[in-house]
């Protein structure tokens, strides 16, 4: 990487600290960890910045996984005090998610970043064009599926996400709505499924990054301790805000507001894997 010039370091913590605000907000309000947001925006200022394409979205994961373990307990503390997280469903599905998270971090920890890129544009375009779609109260079942095929759903939500460097919500929102949750109660529980897969995922992100070159400075495995820092504080400030928003919100608007956040990420991460 170039040396930065003070103005642009500046510009820089400004932005992350915008990104952290924006982020926080998205959390509370979509159950996502704010990674839908975070991913992205650093994926893009370490392009600029002239970071190696074979670290660039790898660093991008797992900088986000780590803000998620703050910017989850906040918003996840926020829906479980207006009783929007179901605690009897965590506790018999937690470990089918870590048991995916391992899985996909393996699988992350030893691919290109240009195949992540792909991974994360695919599933954002597939759960953006589900949600505007779907009628109000469709469903594909009344409840979830017993076991074994419960813990395959888990299995896949914590494995997909912690590829894509995101919370539960993103895959888990949907999940859920299409077993007849209402868009509340699956948000709520989304954020605590966050914190299920930034755990262990940001602890495999420092693991596989540990000495690999061509990372920024000050990083800790794949985790950039800057980026975490100056997200971190905004983002945890303002999820609360989010979480507000999402019980004054009707929940159409609202499953429309994150079809829009995750097609424009997902048409911007192909549109650079593509061209």
């Amino acid at each position: 990487m170039e040396d930065l010039s003070i103005l642009s370091l500046v510009l820089l913590a400004g932005a992350l600290l915008a990104t952290g605000v924006v982020a926080g907000i998205v959390a509370g309000l979509l159950g996502v960890g704010g990674g839908i947001v975070i991913v992205p925006v650093l994926y893009y200022m370490f392009t600029a910045l002239g970071l190696s394409e074979d670290v660039l979205m790898h660093v991008a994961v797992g900088t986000s996984l780590a803000t998620i373990l703050a910017t989850g307990t906040s918003s996840a503390r926020a829906h479980w005090k207006r009783g929007s997280v179901d605690m009897v469903l965590l506790k018999t599905w937690w470990w089918a998610i870590v048991l995916g998270v391992v899985a996909g971090a393996t699988l992350a920890g030893n691919i290109s970043g240009t195949e992540l890129t792909a991974v994360f544009g695919v599933v954002a375009l597939a759960v953006a064009a589900n949600m505007p779609f779907r009628k109000e109260g469709a469903a594909l079942a009344k409840s979830l599926p017993v076991a074994p095929l419960k813990e395959l759903i888990g299995f896949l939500i914590g494995g997909i996400s912690v590829m894509m460097g995101i919370g539960g919500g993103t895959l888990g929102v949907p999940t859920l709505t299409l077993f007849n949750y209402p868009i509340r109660k699956a948000v709520g529980t989304a954020a605590a499924i966050g914190l299920i897969i930034a755990v262990p995922g940001t602890l495999m992100s420092i693991y596989f990054g540990w000495g690999v070159e061509g990372r920024p400075p000050l990083s800790v495995g794949y985790i950039n301790l800057i980026g975490f820092a100056l997200i971190i504080p905004a983002s945890t400030y303002t999820a609360p805000l989010g979480a507000k928003l999402a019980h004054s919100i009707d929940p159409a608007k609202l499953r429309l507001i994150f079809a829009l956040f995750l097609g424009f990420t997902g048409l911007r991460m192909l549109y650079d894997v593509l061209v």
